[in-house]
């Protein structure tokens, strides 16, 4: 308990000892160098985050001899032989967990998860753990990655590459017919990746869009295995779309960086492998949570809550012709946003960035059987993170917590100790968050260098006291009007000309063009 009491500390420490980012400046229509490493590297220490591994980490990892660590071997299920697959973006290389599925009794489909066994490596207490336990979780900037763990570890030793020997804690299930879920099994065991597939060719495949992935080709029964996982998918998508799961659709921008340039910005389209993912980590979650929480063991729970701007979700659905019922009904929330999806899927992710805004954020919590919280979006009263511990702590937590309620033992960890990691974990993924969305603004400054005065077709993505927000259509870039009209609403169409860049301090400024919204 007392680290995480240190590790508040030394963020308010950093936070003075880090100067504030200065307001917005013109800058020379002239590109500029900028080094988006060092910005990067300014914005993690703004945010309190250490961006590199201190020396007693780095030699605690490279002592490290490869081995698979010790278990007992009678608990380990040998589960090697199994078709195991993983799906992931191209050049992610800390693969948290791979995926299997058979056909069972009575049209059930059973599907296994076989999650990393970090614990084995970063143990609770050690070096590794003290330092994983500051940043909490891995933060994504484009230019560069910081891992929660060194890459030695979450790209390797503790990660699931193809055709390597791995510990891992397996999840199965069973998904019936109708696409509801039976209790399952956690266990132990020796697995081995077999192939290693990409969300985008994998989802156009199965849409009928693209050829089969030649790494689905090249290994015998990956078709109809993959095929299957489609199926069990499918299935749980159903179900959890008729429970009042909501299905919002963000855009988030992602620079294409090569060779420390930045090249554009793309955003990654939804599609049914991603779905494949999707329910079976949902799934998977919600089983561990589930056994944690009939042992009667403390836990961490991913958690959000009833909205408390409900009537503000209300007022905005009236003002599209749909009412709500006045207290929050996630059932009835979905089928609004199924009906708007349908009518304007052009519109429609700004609007669900609108309605994300209002939901509030998710936060991981201490379980407590006396006022359980649920999970709002999901539409699910059990629910926790548990299928990237290399990436981020409170699945790690939850592995210990686990391992220790199979084997009967005492839980590592107590009440007190996992409020206060609730709560640092909730703090460190947003200040994460903030830090991504600031280099993402940099990267997209740096990529339209030059094009100032320039006049792009955009769409406004938020507007309130706080200013109004537009989106380029292409590239995807977002920022401020800094003179704006009146009577302009989300998802409105307009022409901005572009007015200020900043990458330094993440600001990019449009005004209107002279033209009307549409």
């Amino acid at each position: 308990m007392r680290e995480y009491r240190n590790a508040r500390q030394n963020k308010r420490a950093q936070q003075h000892s880090v100067s504030r980012f200065q307001p917005a400046a013109k800058v020379a229509r002239r590109p500029q160098a900028v080094d988006l490493k060092a910005i990067a590297r300014k914005a993690m220490l703004k945010y309190a985050f250490e961006p590199t591994f201190p020396p007693a980490v780095m030699a605690k990892v490279n002592s490290l001899d490869g081995s698979l660590p010790q278990r007992a071997g009678s608990q380990v299920r040998d589960m090697r032989g199994l078709l195991w697959s993983s799906i992931d973006n191209i050049d992610t290389e800390d693969l948290d967990q791979i995926e299997y599925c058979e056909r069972a009794h009575d049209g059930e489909i059973l599907i296994r998860v076989a999650i990393a066994d970090v614990d084995a490596y970063v143990p609770k207490g050690s070096v590794l753990d003290m330092h994983a336990r500051i940043n909490t979780t891995s933060v994504y900037t484009g230019i560069e990655t910081f891992p929660m763990l060194p890459d030695r570890l979450s790209k390797n030793l503790s990660s699931l590459p193809p055709g390597k020997d791995r510990l891992a804690m397996v999840v199965e299930f069973s998904v019936l017919q109708k696409g509801n879920v039976h209790m399952g099994k956690i266990y132990p065991a020796l697995v081995r990746n077999k192939a290693k597939l990409v969300y985008e060719p994998v989802g156009a495949w199965l849409e009928g869009k693209g050829p089969m992935p030649k790494a689905i080709g090249d290994t015998q029964g990956l078709q109809a295995q993959v095929r299957l996982q489609d199926e069990a998918s499918i299935r749980l998508g159903k179900y959890r779309a008729k429970e009042g799961a909501l299905e919002l659709e963000t855009l988030e921008a992602r620079a294409v960086i090569k060779n420390d340039q930045v090249l554009g910005l793309y955003v990654a389209e939804d599609d049914r492998a991603k779905r494949i993912i999707e329910n079976f980590m949902i799934g998977a979650n919600g089983i561990m949570s589930g056994f944690l929480e009939s042992a009667g063991i403390p836990t961490i729970q991913r958690v959000v809550r009833t909205p408390k701007y409900w009537r503000e979700i209300v007022e905005f659905a009236d003002a599209r012709g749909f009412r709500l019922p006045a207290f929050a009904n996630a059932i009835a929330l979905s089928k609004f946003l199924d009906r708007e999806k349908i009518a304007d899927p052009e519109r429609f992710p700004d609007l669900s960035l609108a309605i994300v805004k209002l939901l509030g954020p998710g936060e991981y919590v201490m379980y407590d059987k006396r006022k359980p919280l649920g999970h709002f979006c999901l539409a699910v009263t059990s629910y926790t993170h548990a299928t990237a511990p290399n990436r981020r702590y409170p699945d790690l937590i939850i592995q210990r917590l686990l391992k220790a309620a199979l084997k009967r033992m005492p839980s590592p960890y107590g009440k007190s100790e996992l409020m206060e990691a609730s709560a640092w974990c909730t703090d460190r993924e947003r200040a994460a968050k903030r830090v991504e969305r600031f280099m993402t603004k940099a990267e997209a400054a740096v990529l339209l260098a030059g094009k100032i005065g320039q006049i792009f077709d955009a769409i406004i993505t938020g507007a309130s006291e706080k200013g109004v927000y537009a989106r380029l259509l292409d590239p995807p870039v977002e920022g401020k009007i800094i003179r704006q009209a009146k009577r302009i609403k989300i998802g409105q169409k307009v022409k901005v000309r572009l007015a200020n860049l900043d990458p330094k301090n993440g600001f990019v400024d449009f005004e209107l063009a002279g033209n009307r919204p549409e």
